[in-house]
């Protein structure tokens, strides 16, 4: 590498706002290269939110460059959200080990190295796993996303559609997997079928494959990841007393074999996020940096109608504050679209063992603006903890190609032990409002209800209609901004002070977890019919 080639990467990755350092530059043939410590490969907080993409081979690294990003994000008060997909990543809540590799790599690119370890807070799908359950209701889950898991065909999916509208103009919670297969059945009795003649029915056939799907899927042990309480977005957003943003770690190494899924599940999450997060603008630093880890499992077998919509989500949800981060092997396993949103582009090593392999090189060398490297032979000769960078300058320009060495992380590379994991599920203040599963009364009940008393020769019980709109408009209800933490009450005033102010019962009420879940998904039984945005996920107002 000329002289002049290493002064343009230095001007190039120069920064004037709070950064995350990446590396050093690398010079020299891929089989003795070294390593400049005073050109240092930045990447600027404020581009974090045009997204990006880490990508490599098996082996790489790309697990070490998820952890030496989230901690510096952390460190700059920037919650993050990871999916932790063979279970080490659990190690960012512990000290690192400062072995000879370590403080070797350390020297080399610059890097002030000290063990650390960082606020995490450790997740599972459902209680699958060691950390606080995350679980969704189907209602909010909708339709489109679960057709993907179900894997549905076109016309699966609009009759599960006409399913949940159904459902959602009758007031029938769908809490959980149980729900829909009741209302499935109903549609399809004696008793119900005549509800939908209006809308085209339900064809006994479709009705027959979904509810086969969901006895499937049920039985796959799917029926732990719907239900109540349901996961609150909010609580990704936080960040610790001291300032740093808390790390969530969605441990997945007990699902692994359900990759659909896992991976539309953090759809959901995405998708729900975007729902409910204001809008902001350019930012000086992200509300949320969210690393999609096994990205190629979301796009396999996806329909068009699908990946548009994830494309929708990417290309507006970065007016939000939220930055994303794919994570795959290649390039080529990010539909174009949606790539051409990635700013920020880290590629460890790929192979070329196959004719597979060439192809996939020769696609992800296009995907680099112009350079003095021959992409081709160094991204085949990359060592383990080295990338090919571009991202974005603080001027929304790209910033010349760099070799990098990545830094070392500081927290451990390696799970927490057993006990260090129980311990941070333990001190969770989450712990209180997830643990516990709810099953209160929703579609099942009350439809096995209505079924029951017709059998029995009484009037059957309705299914609830939807109430009559208001004679008067109903006031606007714009996103409300969410606070980054609200674990802490606000300081109570003294009666004299503020008699008005003083909680009463229906603020406690509404301040339980249990109540707020509970009137979310039954804001039918209220009359006010559920709207459904972007991948048909239910949109519900915070608190």
């Amino acid at each position: 590498m000329s002289t002049e080639q290493l002064d343009a990467i230095r001007a190039g990755y120069a920064t004037t706002g709070s950064s995350m350092q990446l590396g050093a530059a690398v010079s020299g043939e891929p089989s003795a290269p070294t390593a400049h410590p005073d050109v240092q490969v930045d990447l600027p907080l404020s581009v974090m939110n045009r997204h990006g993409l880490v990508a490599g081979a098996t082996g790489t690294g790309k697990t070490k460059t998820l952890q030496l990003m989230a901690e510096q994000l952390s460190a700059n008060g920037v919650p993050v959200f990871l999916a932790d997909m063979k279970g080490d990543l659990s190690g960012l809540g512990a000290l690192g080990e400062g072995n000879e590799r370590v403080l070797a790599r350390a020297t080399d690119v610059g890097q002030s190295w000290e063990a650390l370890g960082f606020p995490v807070e450790l997740f599972s799908l459902g209680g699958k796993g060691t950390g606080v359950p995350m679980r969704a209701t189907i209602t909010d889950f909708g339709p489109t996303l679960l057709s993907k898991v179900l894997g549905l065909n076109a016309t699966q999916t609009s009759s599960l559609g006409l399913v949940f509208h159904y459902a959602d103009q009758r007031g029938l919670p769908l809490l959980d997997l149980k729900d829909l297969r009741a209302v499935v059945q109903y549609l399809t009795s004696d008793e119900g079928k005549g509800d939908l003649k209006e809308l085209g029915g339900l064809s006994s056939a479709t009705a027959g494959v979904i509810l086969r799907s969901l006895i499937a899927f049920s039985d796959q042990g799917a029926d732990v990841f719907f239900g109540e309480p349901e996961l609150d977005t909010n609580d990704l957003l936080r960040v610790s007393d001291d300032g740093r943003g808390i790390i969530s770690c969605l441990e997945l190494p007990a699902v692994q074999d359900r990759p659909a899924m896992f991976s539309t599940f953090l759809m959901w999450l995405l998708a729900d996020l975007f729902h409910d997060l204001p809008e902001v603008g350019d930012v000086d630093k992200p509300k949320l940096v969210f690393f999609f880890d096994e990205a190629h499992l979301l796009f396999d077998d996806a329909s068009k109608e699908f990946v548009d919509q994830i494309e929708q989500t990417v290309r507006l949800i970065r007016s939000k504050g939220v930055g994303i981060f794919f994570v795959t092997q290649t390039p080529r396993d990010v539909p174009a679209g949606v790539l051409g949103q990635l700013g920020n582009r880290i590629q460890h090593a790929l192979r070329a063992f196959t004719p597979e392999d060439e192809k996939a090189l020769r696609a992800t060398v296009k995907t680099f603006p112009k350079s003095e490297y021959d992409l081709g032979e160094l991204l085949t000769n990359l060592g383990t903890g080295e990338a090919v960078v571009t991202v974005l300058s603080e001027r929304g320009t790209p910033t010349p190609v760099a070799w990098t060495r990545m830094r070392a992380p500081q927290s451990l590379m390696a799970p927490m032990d057993a006990a260090a994991m129980a311990e941070v599920v333990a001190r969770s203040p989450l712990g209180s409002k997830y643990n516990e599963a709810i099953d209160r009364e929703s579609a099942y009940e009350r439809l096995s209800a209505r079924v029951s008393g017709a059998s029995e020769g009484g009037a059957a019980t309705p299914v609830e209609q939807p109430a009559p709109a208001p004679t008067q408009p109903a006031p606007q209800r714009g996103p409300q901004p969410i606070p980054m933490d609200d674990r802490e009450p606000a300081p109570r005033r003294s009666k004299q002070a503020a008699p008005k102010e003083e909680p009463g019962l229906m603020k406690q009420v509404m301040e339980n977890p249990m109540m707020r879940s509970m009137l979310r998904s039954a804001g039918t039984a209220l009359g006010r019919e559920i709207t459904r945005s972007i991948f048909g996920t239910a949109r519900r107002r915070r608190r």
